[in-house]
């Protein structure tokens, strides 16, 4: 059992290992450039058409590839925030000030080329999708007062570079077009490498301070939310999202969750005191109860889906 350190304390040890997964990332991540994703063609067929106001008719993309894009690009233009979060919780000086910067110059490249590709293409009203980001970006994110410090924010943000990795790949497939698909496989892989050096910094918090840091990830896990949380029609979006298999819960625990806890050994772990034992025991019930809404959430989905096919409501995703 180790002593509690403080937050300075933490950022000091743990900078050699930032610095490491720092360089590990420079080293992997590829250089690419928002604008070989859109395509410009298109956006100069629909100009010669005289400007007109946006048609529904115009957009190639199903109902739910059009709630998946807005969810997935509203999400990404809350950047500001999420600088702002990462920066107070982690530091401005050396290998973490060098990373909180380029993580936000490469997450910023997300929505840029979302946005083209969606202008151009026509793919969803421009005129409501500004209201809404101005809407949600006025708004912005702010952490819960008991949810500070660099552990539950570095928790935090390797489960959710995680799940928006998850939506992004999904949302790709249900897009229809090879263009949108290969975009959001673009995207998805800077979302993997940022995961990884988040996953890596929260490992080596285990090492340093296991107690205070399975408190910290026991604390992100039972009360996660989505960054996009707080937008216009958040919920009634991420209803359609799950319902679909962009994003449920079966995903969250599956392909996010358990992949994470199971690198960080969480279950396995012998070096816990008894307030790490304490929330790690939290931890484990509180995985139970998602399996158990995970069959839940499915039965109805199922349900529902049977109810809209006798009724000839069911619309392909």
């Amino acid at each position: 059992m180790t002593k509690d350190l403080t937050q300075l304390e933490i950022l000091s040890e743990l900078e050699p290992v930032a610095e490491q997964n720092l360089n590990r990332h420079l080293s992997m991540a590829k250089e690419w450039h928002p604008h070989d994703y859109v395509p410009w063609d298109e956006g100069r067929n629909f100009a010669a058409m005289g400007g007109q106001d946006w048609d529904p008719e115009q957009s190639k993309l199903s109902e739910i590839a059009k709630v998946a894009m807005i969810t997935n690009l509203l999400t990404e233009d809350n950047l500001p925030s999420y600088h702002r979060e990462i920066s107070e919780h982690f530091s401005r000086d050396g290998a973490w000030g060098t990373w909180v910067g380029r993580w936000t110059a490469e997450e910023n490249r997300h929505g840029i080329v979302m946005r083209d590709y969606l202008v151009v293409t026509r793919g969803v009203d421009p005129v409501a999708l500004e209201q809404a980001r101005m809407i949600h970006m006025t708004n912005g994110v702010q952490a819960p007062e008991y949810w500070g410090g660099f552990l539950v924010n570095v928790a935090y943000v390797t489960f959710q570079e995680l799940a928006t990795r998850v939506s992004h790949r999904n949302t790709g497939r249900v897009c229809d077009d090879p263009i949108a698909d290969r975009m959001l496989q673009r995207i998805a892989a800077d979302e993997n490498l940022h995961m990884i050096f988040y996953r890596n910094l929260c490992g080596a918090a285990l090492d340093l301070v296991p107690d205070q840091a399975v408190f910290a990830i026991t604390s992100v896990l039972t009360n996660f939310a989505m960054p996009g949380a707080g937008m216009p029609n958040f919920r009634r979006n991420g209803v359609l999202m799950a319902k679909h298999g962009i994003y449920d819960l079966r995903q969250h625990l599956e392909e996010v969750v358990q992949p994470v806890l199971k690198k960080w050994n969480i279950f396995e772990r012998n070096d816990l005191g008894p307030r790490g034992e304490h929330a790690r025991e939290h931890l484990g019930t509180f995985l139970e109860k998602l399996g158990r809404d995970v069959v839940k959430f499915e039965e109805q989905r199922d349900r529902s889906f049977a109810r809209q096919a006798a009724k000839g409501d069911l619309q392909p995703a």
